[in-house]
C-alpha cells in the first residue's frame, strides 16, 4: 500500500524528516498539509478575457552593480559581515573598559557577572551528580550525588541529540553527545571529592566558558531562533561582562598574589580561592595558573570561531554579488 503522505514538505519541498516540522522551513507538517487541503477545495478562478498585448516595455535598468535586480540578499550579507567583523572584538573591548572603572566594575559584577558565576557553580555540580540550586551570590550544593538527577540530565541530553538527528542539526548532535560525555566523566569517573572540587572551581571557570558560550550566539546561523530579535546582544552583552569580569582579575594576579579574593564570606563560608587553597590543597600558582591557561583557551576558541565566521560571511557576500 502507497503511503499517503507526501515526501516532501509541502511548503518548501525539503524532503520530509521524522520529526513534526520541517528542518528547513519551520512549518508544522500538519498545518501545511491543512493549507494545501483547503487552497486545493477552493474553486478555481474563471479565467480572464484575453487582453490587448502590451507594449513593448522599456529594458529595465540593473538595481546592483553586477545587473541583477536587488533582493536583499546583497545587503543582508553585508550586515551579517559587519556583524561577525565587529560584534564581538567591541564587547569584549566595552567591557575591559567598564571592568577597570571602579564604579561601572561593581554594578557590571552585581547585575550580570554574578549571575553567570553561580550558575557556574550549579551547571558543574550538575555534571558531577550533585543537586545544585544557584541564588544571589551564593549556590547551594549537596554533598552527595543524585541518581535521579544523572537519569534526568542523560535523558536530556540523549534527546538533544536525538532532536538533532531527525532535524540534520550537526550543532545539536554534537552538543549533546559532547554533555553526554561530559556528564559521564563528571558523574561515573570523576571521585566525589574531586568533583566538589571541581564545583568549586566552576564558579570564575563558568563565567569563562559560560560567558565564552553565551558571545558565541553572534555566530549563530541569522535566521536561527538565537539571533531572533535582539537577544543574541544581550546574550553578547552578558556573556562579555562575565568573561572579562573573571579574565582581568586572574590575568592581573600573575605578578601579585594579592589580588586573588581570598577571605571568609559571611552567612557563606570561605570564598572560593580560599577552599581550593586550604581544602583542597592548591597552590597559589596553580590556582592563578588554572584560571589564566582557562581564559586563554576560551580566548582561542573565539579567535577560531571569529575567523571561520568572518571568512563565510566574506564567502557569502562574494556570492550574493555574482
Amino acid at each position: 500500500m502507497e503511503n499517503p503522505l507526501p515526501r516532501v514538505c509541502p511548503r518548501c519541498g525539503e524532503p520530509r524528516i521524522l520529526a513534526p516540522e520541517c528542518p528547513r522551513c519551520g512549518v508544522l507538517y500538519a498545518r501545511a498539509e491543512a493549507r494545501a487541503a483547503q487552497l486545493a477545495s477552493r474553486p478555481a478562478p474563471p479565467e480572464p478575457e484575453p487582453a490587448a498585448a502590451p507594449a513593448p516595455a522599456e529594458p529595465q535598468v540593473p538595481l546592483t552593480p553586477t545587473g541583477l535586480l536587488w533582493h536583499g540578499e546583497e545587503e543582508e550579507a553585508r550586515s551579517e559581515l559587519r556583524v561577525r567583523l565587529f560584534a564581538l572584538p567591541v564587547g569584549l573591548l566595552m567591557a575591559w573598559l567598564l571592568v577597570k572603572s571602579p564604579l561601572w566594575g561593581f554594578l557590571m559584577r552585581i547585575f550580570l557577572s554574578m549571575w553567570i558565576h553561580e550558575l557556574g557553580h550549579a551547571v558543574t555540580a550538575w555534571f558531577c551528580g550533585f543537586p545544585s540550586f544557584p541564588g544571589p551570590w551564593v549556590t547551594r550544593t549537596d554533598d552527595e550525588r543524585s541518581t535521579v538527577l544523572f537519569l534526568l540530565l542523560a535523558t536530556l541530553f540523549a534527546a538533544m541529540s536525538l532532536r538533532g538527528y531527525l532535524t540534520r542539526s550537526r550543532l545539536l548532535v554534537i552538543a549533546g553527545t559532547t554533555c553526554l560525555v561530559l556528564q559521564f566523566l563528571g558523574t561515573v569517573v570523576l571521585p566525589p571529592g574531586k568533583g566538589l572540587m571541581l564545583v568549586t572551581f566552576g564558579g570564575d571557570a563558568g563565567c569563562l566558558v559560560l560567558g565564552s558560550l553565551l558571545m558565541t550566539t553572534v555566530y549563530a546561523p541569522r535566521h536561527s531562533k538565537l539571533r531572533q530579535g535582539w537577544l543574541h546582544w544581550g546574550y553578547l552583552t552578558i556573556g562579555a561582562a562575565a568573561f572579562m569580569d573573571a579574565f582581568s582579575q586572574w590575568w592581573a594576579a600573575r605578578s601579585d598574589f594579592d589580588r586573588i579574593p581570598f577571605g571568609h564570606i559571611e552567612g557563606v563560608g570561605l570564598s572560593d580561592p580560599s577552599k581550593l587553597v586550604d581544602v583542597h590543597g592548591w597552590s597559589e600558582s596553580e590556582l592563578v595558573r588554572r584560571y589564566t591557561w582557562l581564559g586563554l583557551a576560551c580566548l582561542a576558541a573565539l579567535a577560531v570561531l571569529y575567523v571561520v565566521g568572518v571568512s563565510r560571511a566574506r564567502a557569502r557576500l562574494r556570492a550574493d554579488g555574482q
